[in-house]
């Protein structure tokens, strides 16, 4: 066992351990330590500020899920957009589950959209689920305010994929999207440009977020697709 092994099981939770497992249904529960969120966030803040991150980065694959949890954490935290981008290029295929995926979300992105597209236009048509979330993800997170193109649900509207959590990220996507645009979004659900299942849980998340008025949710339920 290595020091950021030892140092991860001594912030041990064995109850959120149990608890996060059941999260991550496809995560060998064997690999789960149980350390919680912000815990790992400081752990990766105090190792990006000693410079002691690039072996730990370095060394691919992680064994436990927490350590993949904790190299997201520590990229999130990385300042320099370049530097940034390679260990993320480099990391992406090691991600195997929902959460290390969402929980990446390098903040030096924001600063630098024009230059991240390129990236997410590669990533969006990866065989890589994870990729292929995180690069719908990075859409919703980055382009659904002033940056904001018809361009970019288009992107996300090609993508056919048979698995779920590239489906569910699809959906909850096209639901933040009418939240903020509602007015360019609604013709995607008007004319049912997703697949039955993707969106009819767009929907549903639509219709459960205080974003969307009375109004509008009531003319979405009208708008589900019949299986």
């Amino acid at each position: 066992m290595n020091k950021i092994q030892q140092e991860l099981f001594a912030l041990q939770d064995t109850a959120y351990r149990d608890f996060q497992s059941k999260l991550i249904p496809n995560v060998n529960p064997e690999t789960v330590i149980g350390v919680r969120t912000p815990e790992l966030r400081a752990f990766a803040k105090a190792l990006v500020k000693k410079g002691e991150e690039v072996e730990f980065l370095g060394a691919l694959p992680h064994q436990y899920f927490d350590e993949n949890q904790l190299h997201a954490f520590i990229l999130s935290e990385i300042k320099d957009y370049d530097r940034c981008m390679q260990e993320t290029e480099r990391f992406l295929p090691f991600i195997d589950n929902w959460a290390t995926c969402d929980q990446l979300s390098p903040k030096v992105f924001k600063k630098h959209r024009q230059k991240l597209l390129p990236h997410i236009e590669k990533w969006i048509t990866s065989e890589e689920v994870y990729t292929v979330r995180f690069a719908i993800g990075a859409l919703m997170r980055y382009f659904l305010d002033d940056d904001f193109d018809l361009a970019y649900p288009e992107l996300v509207a090609a993508v056919r994929s048979e698995e779920y959590y590239v489906n569910m990220m699809i959906a909850w996507y096209f639901a933040t999207a009418l939240a903020k645009q509602y007015e360019s979004i609604l013709p995607y659900f008007e004319t049912q440009r997703l697949d039955d299942w993707t969106h009819n849980k767009a929907i549903q998340k639509a219709v459960e977020s205080r974003r969307i008025t009375m109004q509008q949710k009531e003319y979405l339920k009208n708008l589900k697709a019949k299986r």
